[in-house]
């Protein structure tokens, strides 16, 4: 099976494109790496002819790297809610310091959901969860020391690449099959961890234990499956628009598969914009609803 990964981009559907800049320049360390116009290949990459001519911008830490946080203009669904909903719940940045970073973030327009704190697996990782101005749900991690179950990049910058994208879905496992039968990932088991902001978005107790897996990617990335809770809401779009909040991820494959059973968007094109480059891509469907997009190596 080919190797899957790292994580490309991150591609947020926002209404307000420069104040969504302004709000990751400002208090994340991020910068402008290229903006432009939706061109109609591109539309028709998502199968939403109607974003052709909408802005866009590139963002990336301090301007450098190759995991772009992609900023899309358009008219999300207003119905839609953080982690109330299947598909890309959340992208992870690993950062130098989270404490530090939760100061940074005071009085701006990312809003706390979960203050720092240990995670239940390991107390040498520290996270906070933000809610970004787009409804897009952001992870702030850092490490006090390396972790062996997990290979991560170290944070070059105060607020670094994404690393983890969090994927909620109907089950571990059936989420896990799916990107091990059609897209080479390696298996990985379910442990049951308190998720504070998936309990607190579904009126649980803040205690209760939630399934997760998290699926090792090429280039230190990973997915966290969540299994979401009874009562998660299907993601729908606002006609021709791109799903709320994170509306896909983007992964660096060797080659697209040529899986019958996989539902793509559109044919297969080469585009030259970042974070394309004139390379291979198409748009594919996870179990959860998610849009997957896939980009060749080379």
């Amino acid at each position: 099976m080919m190797p899957f990964g790292p994580i490309a981009a991150v591609t947020v559907a926002t209404s307000e494109l420069q104040s969504t800049i302004d709000a990751y320049r400002l208090y994340f360390g991020y910068e402008l790496a290229d903006h432009d116009r939706v061109t109609p290949a591109m539309a028709a990459q998502f199968a939403r002819p109607a974003l052709a001519g909408r802005r866009y911008a590139l963002m990336l830490p301090a301007g450098e790297g190759q995991t772009w946080l992609r900023f899309i203009e358009g008219k999300p669904d207003a119905a839609y809610r953080p982690f109330r909903h299947m598909g890309w719940n959340a992208a992870e940045l690993m950062v130098q310091d989270t404490d530090l970073a939760a100061a940074r973030v005071a009085d701006s327009p990312f809003r706390v959901i979960g203050p720092p704190a240990n995670l239940s697996i390991s107390d040498k990782i520290r996270a906070m969860q933000l809610i970004g101005p787009s409804n897009e749900g952001v992870y702030l991690t850092s490490f006090s020391e390396k972790v062996a179950a997990f290979d991560v990049p170290e944070a070059r910058h105060f607020i670094d690449r994404v690393f983890i994208v969090i994927l909620g879905g109907p089950s571990c496992e059936a989420v896990g099959a799916f990107y091990t039968q059609h897209l080479g990932v390696p298996p990985a088991s379910a442990v049951s961890s308190v998720i504070t902001v998936l309990s607190a978005a579904h009126g649980l107790p803040a205690e209760t234990r939630h399934p997760l897996a998290a699926l090792a990617l090429g280039g230190q990335c990973y997915i966290e499956v969540d299994a979401m809770p009874a009562g998660t809401l299907e993601r729908t779009s606002a006609p021709g628009e791109l799903p709320p909040g994170i509306s896909m991820v983007s992964f660096i494959v060797d080659r697209l598969p040529e899986d019958p059973r996989l539902r793509w968007l559109a044919e297969p094109r080469t585009l030259p914009q970042a974070p394309y480059h004139g390379r291979r891509t198409a748009v594919c469907i996870g179990p959860a609803g998610e849009w997957i997009e896939l980009v060749e190596r080379e």
